[in-house]
């Protein structure tokens, strides 16, 4: 048993005058409590407590060593409370990771707003479009989007993330309007290259049917922003997270294409390094971040 435990038993012996109530308060057996102070008598070889049939007294160095002992317990106590008031509290550095868009877009307002909401958290935004290992790198939460692979970290459901396609007015005007998925085949493409099969786009006709079409076009890029902007140019169709274009389709600079064609959505979610013991600035965070992702969260 270690020297600390051995510790509270002698106080809580000290303090209620009997081995059994002390054994009571510790879930444990009297004889084990007293084996415990004999234990601690014979290390330090001298006798702390007098015993008789109307229960215990301190000698003159069980006094002494009373005193220092409770001092022991009380900081400690103390200190282990301080932690998990820390904690279970919103406070400290939290640090987010995401990616570049997302995180520009979306990431950076939510966490402004987290943090005018609490200002004992201080924040370090951390943005990569690669796989970060979340332990590795410090972070203590990332918001990521896809399917989770299994693993020992922990995750919320956040949200999904629905994409569109879109092109310019100018560009369809000249063109042509496209009436079927199969009809983009004949139409210039703008490839978002950092999803997996970027110059195949896949959706479903208005009837649920899957359709599978090969695309090709002048421009590939790892970065929305420029597919964006080239869609705006009227150099082609982009296929893209509908978060992204939000703004450029209330604005008119880009109109849906196909919009009764379902297209993929991936889902969103709160990562951080374990399940259990969870820090209070990461639940906090991310209990801010649930329910900002529900049906036309692109557009608030």
């Amino acid at each position: 048993m270690d020297r600390l435990l051995a510790m509270e038993m002698f106080v809580r012996v000290v303090e209620t005058g009997s081995f059994s109530k002390a054994a009571r308060e510790f879930n444990t057996t009297q004889p084990t409590v007293t084996k415990q102070v004999a234990a601690t008598e014979a290390r330090l070889k001298v006798r702390l407590l007098n015993r008789n049939t109307r229960g215990v007294s301190l000698t003159e160095s069980g006094a002494l060593y009373y005193e220092k002992c409770k001092s022991i317990v009380r900081e400690t106590e103390e200190a282990e409370n301080v932690v998990r008031r820390r904690e279970s509290q919103a406070q400290g550095l939290l640090r987010v990771g995401t990616s570049v868009a997302f995180g520009r877009r979306v990431v950076v307002p939510l966490a402004l707003e987290y943090m005018a909401r609490n200002p004992q958290v201080q924040v370090d935004l951390s943005f990569e479009d690669r796989y970060v290992d979340l332990i590795a790198q410090g972070i203590d939460v990332a918001v990521r989007m896809g399917k989770l692979a299994d693993s020992s970290l922990g995750a919320r459901f956040l949200g999904m993330n629905p994409w569109v396609m879109v092109a310019a007015p100018g560009y369809l005007k000249k063109h042509g309007t496209p009436k079927r998925a199969q009809d983009l085949s004949g139409h210039v493409a703008l490839i978002y290259s950092s999803v997996v099969g970027d110059d195949v786009w896949r959706m479903h006709t208005p009837k649920g049917e899957p359709v599978t079409v090969p695309v090709t076009g002048r421009l590939r890029s790892n970065n929305l922003s420029a597919v964006l902007a080239a869609a705006r140019e009227g150099l082609g169709i982009a296929l893209m997270p509908r978060y992204v274009a939000s703004d450029s389709l209330a604005a008119g600079k880009v109109v849906e294409v196909l919009p009764g064609h379902a297209l993929p959505e991936q889902e969103i979610h709160a990562v951080f390094p374990s399940p259990k013991l969870v820090p209070g600035k990461v639940s906090s965070f991310v209990a801010f971040l649930q329910g900002r992702f529900g049906e036309g969260w692109w557009a608030r």
